[in-house]
């Protein structure tokens, strides 16, 4: 008689040990989460999903970019971020702010923040709800998911529809050309960090005299 155990594929010691040490490490979060009064906008509260080519920008880039936009719209400004969950998650966090900001995200776990979550897929840059009227905010952050003209030429249609004229990109430096040419935006010297150092380097663009030179 075969043994069972034959045909069940084995996870090598190395990996079963860097699986155990993930969950251990989510059980921690978890536990964190519900003694801390978790605070559900804080960055990494949701985790990232690199399938969906998501990567979350440090804490001090994410303060910065939330600090740059909140004085760029101006009191009682809109912002519009559009796949930088991160940013939105730090303008959250200063609670009772004189803004108003929306997300817009293809990720539906984002849906918990409610009314301001918008189902964002940029194949289909104009499918927005008719509320999200042309040109009703004062600053559009966005960063584009993929390093590709396609997906930023896409992206920078629902920028231009959204934006009053104000405009802060998040991309890669190979994107400089593209982003000049769709957005007339131009490279800052800040430069945006993440959470996880990416492979590419990482700048942000705008078409205005920022506080990010």
């Amino acid at each position: 008689k075969m043994d069972d155990d034959d045909d069940i594929p084995q996870l090598s010691s190395h990996t079963l040990a860097a699986l155990q040490e993930f969950y251990l490490e989510q059980q921690q979060r978890e536990g964190m989460k519900t003694s801390h009064g978790f605070n559900q906008y804080s960055i990494g509260s949701i985790e990232e999903d690199w399938q969906l080519s998501q990567f979350w920008y440090s804490d001090e880039t994410a303060s910065c970019l939330a600090k740059e936009a909140v004085l760029a719209a101006g009191k009682g400004g809109r912002i519009a971020c559009i796949s930088a969950p991160s940013v939105y998650q730090k303008l959250k966090e200063q609670d009772g702010e004189d803004f108003f900001v929306c997300i817009l995200e293809y990720d539906r776990r984002f849906s918990m923040y409610g009314e301001e979550f918008i189902f964002y897929d940029y194949n289909h840059p104009l499918d927005l709800p008719e509320n999200l009227l042309p040109h009703s905010f004062d600053i559009v952050i966005a960063d584009p998911p993929y390093l590709s003209e396609e997906c930023l030429q896409k992206t920078a249609e629902t920028i231009k529809y959204l934006t009053k004229g104000k405009i802060l990109l998040c991309t890669g430096a190979v994107m400089e050309e593209q982003a000049a040419k769709h957005l007339g935006v131009k490279m800052c010297k800040f430069i945006p960090k993440h959470s996880r150092n990416l492979a590419n380097e990482f700048r942000c663009y705008v078409n205005y005299a920022s506080g990010l030179d």
